[in-house]
């Protein structure tokens, strides 16, 4: 806990932003509470838990929940982090409200995509038994709970940033609650604490040596930090994508998360790769090793790492948040702000207050400019407004194995608004070598947010509009595509056919 390694002693969002370091110490005493907690949810015949939250609220959780799985006899988690009118609506019919736990999850207590569901399903559920909060001391969301009725509130360790949150009261209520077995979680991590102390010598000290191989490999060139995943653990780039990119995503400098790229041949690679292979060692896949060889005998960097199924989560969280630290010290950054983020959050604003009409979507010139001579170090991110689906995903996939295999050049997604609090940062406040495409496609009806003058999709239209003026700021070349017709799949299938036609 030496704040002096990033700056100067005692400075805001340093010396206040370490309490990851020891909190499993403390959620270990409160894991009890918390099982009994879930005990007697699960008792009451709580059929789904619905997570309320944006970025280090809901990304751990949705990775918790993605490799655990449903659990016998436990409601079932849903995590609900868009603002798309669709992706609100499938939640509400797949819920009944009678057998539902409401989580609001945030450290702020006053973002507003988690403030706009929660006055959303507080309209159709109105009673405080029915929710519960997770926040820091002091929060508005503290004293919006009690004025409400909250049936709990666990307040956080204010000394914990979103993304470094996983381990505490934002990844441990929501797994405890769906069945997640939170103490060996907590044991790995515990593992994975002790393994970090060393400090005699980096290759005895795994955190720090990871640390140090990812943020050296960077400043060579080699910063697009890949992520190769084995099942149950997939999933696991979604919240690394934060972790990374959020905190080294400044000044100039940073390292680019790679997540759900499919996995090319060894030629379809640039030189600013660096591989990280999250090995399931009680499943090994002989395909994927062999792939991950031929890479590093083609002269990319692969590190292995071996995972032993979802419980071993907590280690690697823990291993990742330690290793995320280091790398910000090696690139001389502070990996514990988020400078750049607040950007999007007052464009939002503005344009809400403003109103005024949409920014006109890329003719076929501007599309043409935005991919010509793509490569690499440049990227190509994708930023999907759209309902986020299996169908979609695919069709992301196709294009990015597409763009890859024609120009080398590595790929990016992410759902709006979910991104904005991950790679959002490392986007305005990296290397400026990124290019941007926004997709956007809304689905009716759209659904009102009770006490705001405006709507979920009108909500999701200002962000991307005013994510869009933000990049354009800072002089990146940003485009946008309007999506049309009920299958947003399909219509990205059909912009990608004339995107091929470019590359």
């Amino acid at each position: 806990k030496d704040d002096t390694l990033w700056g100067a002693h005692d400075a805001p969002e340093i010396s206040d932003r370490l309490g990851w370091l020891t909190i499993t110490e403390q959620m270990q005493e409160a894991a009890d509470d918390l099982i009994a907690f879930a005990d007697e949810v699960a008792a009451q015949g709580t059929r789904d838990v619905v997570l309320l939250g944006m970025g280090g609220s809901s990304l751990a959780p949705e990775v918790i929940r993605q490799s655990f799985g449903d659990q016998p006899g436990r409601p079932r988690l849903r995590v609900l982090d868009s603002t798309d009118a669709g992706s609100v609506r499938v939640v509400r019919e797949a819920v009944d409200l009678e057998h539902t736990l409401f989580l609001v999850s945030t450290k702020s207590g006053g973002t507003i995509e988690t403030l706009s569901l929660f006055e959303h399903f507080w309209s159709l559920r109105p009673e405080g038994s029915a929710f519960v909060a997770i926040t820091d001391p002091g929060s508005s969301l503290e004293q919006l709970a009690r004025e409400r009725g909250f049936r709990r509130t666990f307040l956080n360790d204010p000394d914990i940033g979103g993304r470094y949150s996983a381990l505490s009261y934002f990844g441990l209520v929501p797994a405890a609650l769906m069945g997640a077995d939170i103490k060996a979680l907590l044991d790995g991590a515990q593992v994975a604490e002790q393994a970090s102390v060393s400090f005699d010598s980096s290759s005895a000290n795994s955190g720090l040596w990871l640390g140090l191989t990812i943020g050296e490999l960077a400043v060579r060139g080699r910063d697009k930090l890949t992520f190769v995943v084995a099942d149950p653990l997939r999933s696991f780039g979604l919240w690394a994508e934060q972790l990374v990119a959020e905190s080294t995503g400044k000044e100039g400098k940073g390292i680019l998360p790679v997540a759900d790229e499919p996995l090319g041949e060894p030629q379809a690679y640039g030189e600013d790769r660096t591989f990280v292979h999250l090995r399931d060692d009680e499943a090994p896949d002989e395909e994927a090793d062999e792939r991950m060889r031929a890479l590093a005998r083609a002269g990319h960097p692969v590190i292995t790492l071996t995972a032993h199924g979802p419980t071993d989560l907590g280690r690697i969280f823990f291993f990742a948040e330690f290793a995320t630290a280091v790398a910000g010290w090696v690139l001389g950054i502070n990996p514990f702000d988020q400078p750049n983020v607040q950007e999007a959050k007052d464009a939002t604003t503005r344009v809400l207050e403003q109103g005024g009409g949409e920014p006109p979507d890329a003719d076929e010139a501007a599309l043409r400019a935005l991919v010509d001579g793509l490569g690499p170090p440049h990227y190509l991110a994708l930023l999907g407004w759209v309902q986020p689906s299996e169908a979609f995903d695919a069709a992301v996939a196709e294009l990015r194995a597409a763009v890859r295999d024609a120009t080398r050049a590595t790929t990016a997604f992410g759902y709006g608004p979910r991104y904005l609090h991950s790679t959002g940062q490392f986007h305005k406040g990296g290397p400026k070598v990124g290019r941007f495409l926004q997709v956007i496609h809304d689905t009716e009806p759209d659904v009102e947010i009770p006490g705001r003058p405006f709507s979920f999709n009108t909500l999701k239209h200002a962000q991307a509009t005013g994510d869009l003026e933000a990049l354009r700021a800072h002089g990146l070349p940003a485009e946008r595509v309007t999506l049309h017709g009920d299958d947003a799949a399909a219509a990205l299938r059909s912009l990608s056919a004339s995107i091929r036609e470019m590359l």
